[in-house]
């Protein structure tokens, strides 16, 4: 029966506090997948660089201005001769036929077999423009599939491009960064060839406060390509590596190095509560708060999500962040006009919520109920669903004066209308919060009242009415609900319907409760 009386295994299918405060938290994390997955990450995996005949590259100004138009025929022969005139022609031709915006022959010149050629030239140190041209043509071919970036890999590139990152010429050096960053983007295995490679020092030592930003940028990227991925999460050495160099990155002005930075130290704290200590205990608390404020949304989203998910940790690392002044931040958050900013603002107070009984009461220091009401009340749908979990997670922890406080919010005129939701697990949550607050309004003598706001507000007639709900669990606890509450009400008819909640039992699919 859904009630808060429930076992304890029924209750971890929900981000609700349990006994074990490691299991809630793990918990508090596999719901919050579903806040990732509802929409395509913001953070690009992998680049092709499909800029157009430009001048003032170098290839182009050795090229003096002459086009050369080759078949593909002609680009195998090219690039295989012992010319390295012909073979920067041949290579040349290739970068421009992948620099396409439109359906670039990555398989073509794959199948080719081009790709050895090109990482010998990577090597060819007294032509740096063949080594940019074949640097460019590698780095679009990594942009595409995994078994096109598998080509890559398997020609042998990831060495060459790691020793391109000490050329004295800033355009190779740039073009291997991205190459190695689309390498690293493909996966967890790439990833960690990279980082064996021992590509991580060499990438650092480039950053210096007199680098062109576009390439700034690109080392951003490539580190945050570094960071990212799980099964497994990469080394811990690579992180000791990359994090003092992400905060360096966070005091920045730029905002897609900003926003590189901070996406980086999400897919950090993705993770075990060692994970996230090691990203806390450097610090970047307090200026991540402050990038919470940015204006920008492609700092504001990564920065909102990497504190949203340290606060997934354990009471301490949440603690911090609340020290940090995230609770300053959150309720504007929840009035912000993007509904995808709404929603990971209201997942982050879910999880304060889900904490003792203290860090409910900064919640309502930091007045987070009227937002997140007005949420309730107004918002998406989407939106309206994290909302439940934090009002859940507040009711089912919180002291008897915090639950006062909450119903003193306005917060049952949402919920009751939210009854009528076509979603299963959040009609459940809310018959589980409104029989929580009249368990605690009975022991302080006031249910008399409760039981009145809740039928001036329509809640009797649509807990009544769920009683006849498809779903047997929505059933019984709506019944349990009338009986325990309203009994006096109780009537044959109501003795009737609990016979053929009974008699339908069996016809009852459980399995649409497991999926959120």
């Amino acid at each position: 029966m859904p009630t808060l009386d429930a076992p304890e295994e029924r209750r971890r299918k929900f981000k609700y506090r349990g006994k074990d405060a490691s299991l809630r938290r793990q918990q508090r994390m596999a719901v919050s997948l579903e806040l990732r997955k509802a929409k395509k990450d913001e953070q690009t995996l992998k680049r092709r660089n499909i800029m157009s005949f430009c001048p003032d590259t170098p290839s182009e100004k050795t090229a003096k201005g002459v086009a050369v138009s080759l078949t593909l025929g002609e680009i195998i022969e090219g690039v295989n001769s012992s010319d390295p005139v012909l073979c920067f022609q041949a290579t040349q031709t290739a970068r421009k036929m992948l620099s396409r915006e439109k359906n670039p022959p990555l398989k073509l010149v794959i199948e080719a077999g081009l790709i050895p050629r090109m990482v010998e030239f990577l090597k060819s140190s007294l032509y740096p423009c063949l080594q940019f041209e074949a640097a460019w043509a590698l780095t679009n071919i990594a942009s595409g599939t995994s078994e096109q970036t598998r080509a890559v890999v398997e020609g042998g590139a990831i060495q060459p491009l790691i020793e391109l990152l000490s050329s004295s010429n800033v355009a190779v050096c740039e073009q291997a960064v991205w190459a190695l960053g689309n390498i690293a983007g493909d996966g967890p295995e790439f990833r960690d060839n990279v980082i064996t490679s021992n590509a991580i020092p060499h990438l650092l030592a480039l950053i210096s406060p007199t680098l062109p930003i576009t390439f700034l940028r690109n080392i951003t990227w490539t580190l945050s390509n570094l960071c990212r991925n799980k099964n497994p999460y990469p080394c811990d050495t690579a992180v000791k590596q990359i994090l003092p160099a992400l905060l360096h990155l966070l005091q920045h002005q730029d905002s897609e190095v900003l926003s590189d930075a901070c996406w980086a130290l999400s897919y950090l704290t993705d993770g075990s509560n060692k994970r996230i200590g090691q990203v806390v205990n450097t610090g970047v608390l307090p200026r991540l708060v402050v990038l919470m404020t940015s204006s920008e949304l492609n700092v504001l989203t990564p920065s909102l999500r990497t504190v949203g998910n340290i606060v997934t940790g354990t009471d301490e690392q949440t603690q911090m962040a609340i020290d940090a002044g995230m609770l300053n931040v959150l309720p504007q958050l929840l009035q912000h006009n993007k509904p995808s900013i709404q929603k990971e603002a209201a997942w982050a107070l879910s999880n304060v919520a889900a904490g003792p009984c203290h860090h409910i009461q900064q919640l309502l220091a930091y007045d987070v109920l009227p937002p997140l009401v007005a949420l309730l009340k107004n918002g998406e749908f989407k939106v309206q669903k994290e909302a439940v979990w934090t009002v859940a997670n507040f009711a089912t922890g919180a002291t008897m004066d915090q639950l006062i406080q909450l119903v003193h919010s306005g917060v049952l005129e949402p919920l009751v209308n939210l009854l009528t939701a076509p979603d299963v697990k959040i009609v459940l949550i809310i018959l589980d919060v409104i029989s929580c607050i009249l368990q605690a309004a009975e022991k302080r003598s006031e249910k008399e009242n409760l039981c009145l706001l809740i039928e001036e507000l329509g809640g009797i007639d649509r807990i009544e009415a769920l009683q006849l709900h498809e779903n047997r669990l929505i059933g019984q606890s709506a019944l349990n609900i009338i009986e325990k509450h309203f009994g006096e009400e109780e009537d044959e008819s109501q003795t009737l319907l609990s016979q053929v909640i009974d008699q339908d039992y069996e016809f009852i699919d459980y399995e649409c409760l497991a999926k959120k």
